[in-house]
C-alpha cells in the first residue's frame, strides 16, 4: 500500500504556499490528465490546465497565481520554479529500492570487513578483505567490492555495480546498476616510439610502418570519489596509474559517462550521457558537458564551462567559456558558421551569375575592341 501525505507536509517539504483542505492526502504523483483522487497532479504551467479537467485530481502542483477554485481543486501548492518544485516532489514519494536492513545470508563478507550501523547488504553481495562501509549504506544485489574499499555513510548502491580495489568513496554516494568503478585504465607502451607519438609529434607525417607491440602499464593509483556524487547506469570510471582519478564533491555522472586514468573532475560538475573524457584531462567545478561530447587526453577545462551535446574539446578550455562543435568552438562562432554553410547553395549561384554577367560584359567589350578595328 501506498505511504499517503498531506498537502500540508508537501508543501513544508517545498518550502511553497498551499491552499485550500491542507489536510488533504494524496498517495502519489501524476500528469493532469493521468491523475486519479489520491494523486497529485503536476501542473506548474498554464498550460497544463485543461489536462485537469481530464483528470480526477482533488489537488495539484500549480503555476503561481492560479485560480485553483476554478480549476476545480480542493487544495493547491504554488511552485514559482517548477523543477526545483520537481525535486521536492519526487524525493517525498519515492520510496527508494526495498532492501532489508542487515547483512543477507547469501553475501560474502572478506576479512576484516566493518560494516556501519543500520546498513544493508543485499543478496549475492561480495565485499572484499579490509572494506569498510558507512553507516546508513544500502546496497543492493549482486554488487561486488574489492578489498580496502572505503564507502561513506548513507551510501545506495543499486543491482550489478562494481566497485574496484583501493576505492574510496565519500558520504551519500548513489551509483546506478551496472556502473564499475575502480576498473585499470587504459594505458600501454611500446618499447620503441609507436606510431601515435610520432603522428602527435609530425601532425600526420609517418617516417615508416613498423611493427609495433603493446606493454600493458599497471593501475595502482585506484580512485577517490567525494560526498553527493551520483554515477548513473554503466558509466565506467578506470583507476588511476600512480595517484588517483578524482571526482569532487556534488558531480553528478549520467549512464554510459567514462572517465579515464588520472582524470580529476571538479565540484558540482554535470557530465551528460555518452560523455568520453581521456586520460590526464582534469576538470574544473560548475563544469557542465552535454550528451556525447568528447574530450581529448592531457588537456584542461576551466571552472563553469558549458560545452553543447556532441562537442569535441581538443584543446585546453578556458574558464567560463561556452563552447559547440568539432573541434569546439565558441558556441556563437559555431552557430555563425553554420549559417554560413547554410548560405553557401545561395552564394555559389549568384557567384555564377556574377561570372555570366563579366563572361558576357568581357566578350561585349572585345567585340567593340574589333569593330573599332575594323572601323
Amino acid at each position: 500500500m501506498r505511504k499517503s501525505h498531506t498537502i500540508e507536509a508537501i508543501a513544508g517539504a517545498l518550502g511553497a504556499v498551499a491552499e485550500g483542505d491542507l489536510s488533504l492526502r494524496v498517495a502519489g504523483v501524476a500528469e493532469p490528465t493521468q491523475a486519479g483522487p489520491d494523486d497529485l497532479a503536476l501542473a506548474m504551467d498554464a498550460k497544463y490546465a485543461d489536462g485537469l479537467a481530464e483528470g480526477a485530481a482533488r489537488a495539484a502542483v500549480l503555476w503561481p497565481g492560479a485560480d485553483w477554485r476554478s480549476l476545480g481543486l480542493k487544495a493547491a501548492i504554488f511552485a514559482p520554479r517548477p523543477r526545483l518544485a520537481m525535486a521536492a516532489v519526487t524525493k517525498t514519494f519515492d520510496p527508494g529500492p526495498g532492501i532489508a536492513e542487515g547483512i543477507h545470508p547469501t553475501a560474502i563478507l572478506g576479512e576484516g570487513v566493518t560494516i556501519g550501523i543500520g546498513a544493508a547488504i543485499g543478496p549475492f553481495t561480495v565485499i572484499g578483505a579490509g572494506t569498510r562501509i558507512g553507516a546508513g549504506a544500502r546496497i543492493a544485489d549482486h554488487v561486488s567490492i574489492g578489498a580496502e574499499v572505503r564507502i561513506g555513510d548513507d551510501a545506495l548502491i543499486f543491482s550489478g555495480v562494481r566497485i574496484g580495489r583501493n576505492v574510496r568513496i565519500g558520504d551519500r554516494f548513489i551509483c546506478q546498476p551496472g556502473a564499475v568503478v575502480g576498473s585499470d585504465g587504459f594505458s600501454f607502451v611500446t618499447p620503441e616510439k609507436s606510431g601515435v607519438e610520432e603522428i602527435r609529434e609530425t601532425l600526420g607525417d609517418r617516417s615508416e610502418i613498423r611493427a609495433q607491440k603493446w606493454l600493458r602499464i599497471q593501475s595502482l593509483g585506484g580512485v577517490e570519489i567525494g560526498d553527493d556524487v551520483e554515477i548513473g547506469s554503466n558509466a565506467t570510471i578506470d583507476a588511476g596509474t600512480i595517484r588517483a582519478t578524482a571526482v569532487g564533491n556534488g558531480t553528478k555522472l549520467d549512464n554510459l559517462v567514462h572517465l579515464g586514468h588520472n582524470v580529476v573532475v571538479g565540484e558540482d560538475c554535470l557530465l551528460c550521457g555518452q560523455t568520453g573524457i581521456a586520460g590526464s584531462v582534469k576538470i574544473g567545478n560548475r563544469v557542465i558537458l552535454g550528451g556525447q561530447c568528447g574530450v581529448s587526453d592531457n588537456i584542461f577545462i576551466g571552472d563553469d564551462v558549458i560545452a553543447g551535446g556532441g562537442t569535441k574539446i581538443l584543446s585546453n578550455a578556458p574558464a567560463g567559456r561556452v563552447l559547440l562543435g568539432y573541434p569546439a568552438i565558441r558556441m556563437e562562432s559555431h552557430i555563425q558558421a553554420w549559417k554560413n554553410i547554410r548560405r553557401l547553395g545561395r552564394l555559389f549561384e549568384q557567384v555564377a551569375e556574377l561570372r555570366a554577367i563579366v563572361t558576357k560584359t568581357g566578350e561585349d567589350v572585345r567585340k567593340e575592341a574589333r569593330d573599332d578595328d575594323e572601323r
